[in-house]
């Protein structure tokens, strides 16, 4: 059981997470574990509790708190990035289930389960790749869209203007971002869930990402759920395994030396990520395993926070790695009912019963003799019905 802080933010404005290239017409749906702990940590320091956190997080060797990366959700929908075992599930083509980045998370209770997703009641949100419940309505259904902002630098000395596009992120109304914090223990619960909410709410009014001095990246509302994390995000899925091989992950990762990963199984890609430090120093460039991945290891992987400290800067820089993965069982899935199939598709193979010969021993047919063809008589025309005409007299149909 994993105790967790769930925190739901409700958008004031648009949100920009630059992407690692550093485009301005570029902006990265998911604000990233990294980013997450490190707005935290300068929220901390305002707190004046900087060293006590660093000391509980990044300088122990298990954390005391570990971070989710910050997805969107939708009314109840709290989206995740699907399991890269489970995703795409085998579907006949009638739902483009590869083109969505971000699915609900009760859509992976239903996977892990081993049940089958009924197609018709999906689809695919092209302009946010969300997986969200078909409406039958055009337009937008997803819970944000990708916005361009129109600014302009002026030359203080000349006057001249310099007009520019940043991108950006706007939700949709109900929606917002979530994340999670995930406690080591019940111990540590109770020492960091007062404080990581006041730090979350101080967030709320300073703002998370890019461009906040034009006020982005605020939260009008700040809302708390404290649970089991499995329980609040799939509240009526079966219960995960206690004892797994295949972890999921919520997180950036970076693996610890303790971590004993197969890297020869699972399923898992990686997300390159870099950046500036307060004062301009450029960080080095590294990849950590990208959210969504599932990775095999016996035990569950902890992660690390890298000293990734520039020559010369006036104090530490890390960078997070710490996992929050939920444990996956064996998934077989389960073959696709009578309710599945289409109309026009029997649900049962009339050939299934037939037994074929084999090839070489075929027996010879003899030809059927043709049957002798008889005279039909002729039909009378039997009135069936009335059509109405072009001029909106009625005529009797045959």
């Amino acid at each position: 059981m994993a105790l967790a802080l769930l925190v739901r933010l409700t958008p004031d404005g648009p949100w920009r997470n630059g992407p690692h290239t550093g485009s301005r017409d570029r902006v990265d749906p998911v604000c990233h574990s990294d980013t997450l702990y490190a707005a935290l940590t300068s929220a901390m320091a305002e707190l004046d509790l900087l060293e006590d956190w660093l000391t509980a997080t990044a300088r122990a060797a298990r954390p005391a708190v570990r971070l989710t990366s910050m997805f969107p959700f939708l009314r109840d929908d709290l989206y995740v990035p699907p399991p890269k075992t489970l995703w795409p599930p085998l579907v006949s083509g009638r739902l483009r289930a590869s083109g969505a980045r971000f699915v609900p998370a009760r859509v992976v209770g239903i996977l892990a389960s081993g049940q089958v997703l009924r197609e018709d009641g999906w689809e695919v949100d092209g302009m946010s790749q969300c997986l969200v419940p078909r409406s039958g309505r055009p337009g937008h259904s997803g819970p944000f869209r990708h916005a361009l902002r129109v600014g302009a630098a002026v030359d203080r000395l000349s006057g001249a203007a310099a007009p520019y596009q940043t991108a950006c992120i706007e939700f949709a109304t109900g929606a917002g971002y979530w994340c999670a914090a995930v406690f080591a223990s019940e111990a540590a619960a109770t020492e960091w869930r007062g404080k990581l909410e006041a730090a979350f709410r101080l967030l709320g009014d300073t703002g998370v990402g890019g461009e906040r001095s034009r006020g982005w990246g605020r939260a009008s509302e700040v809302r708390f759920q404290f649970d089991d994390l499995a329980t609040m995000l799939m509240p009526r899925a079966q219960a995960l395994p206690t004892v797994a091989r295949n972890w999921w992950l919520l997180s950036l990762y970076d693996a610890a030396a303790a971590d004993a990963i197969d890297w020869t199984s699972g399923h898992y890609a990686l997300e390159t990520r870099s950046g500036r430090t307060a004062t301009g120093a450029l960080k080095a460039s590294v990849d950590l395993v990208a959210e969504g991945s599932v990775v095999a290891s016996d035990a569950e992987p902890v992660g690390r926070a890298a000293n990734m400290t520039p020559e010369g800067h006036p104090h530490a820089v890390y960078r997070a790695g710490f996992a929050v993965a939920l444990p996956l069982p064996e998934v077989q899935l389960a073959p696709v009912s009578e309710l599945e199939i289409p109309a026009e598709v029997p649900a049962e193979d009339p050939l299934a019963e037939l037994e074929l010969p084999v090839l070489g021993t075929l027996p010879e047919l003899e030809p059927e003799p043709e049957p002798a063809l008889e005279e039909e008589p002729e039909l009378e025309p039997a009135v069936v019905g009335e059509a109405v005409d072009a001029n909106g007299e009625t005529e009797p149909t045959v």
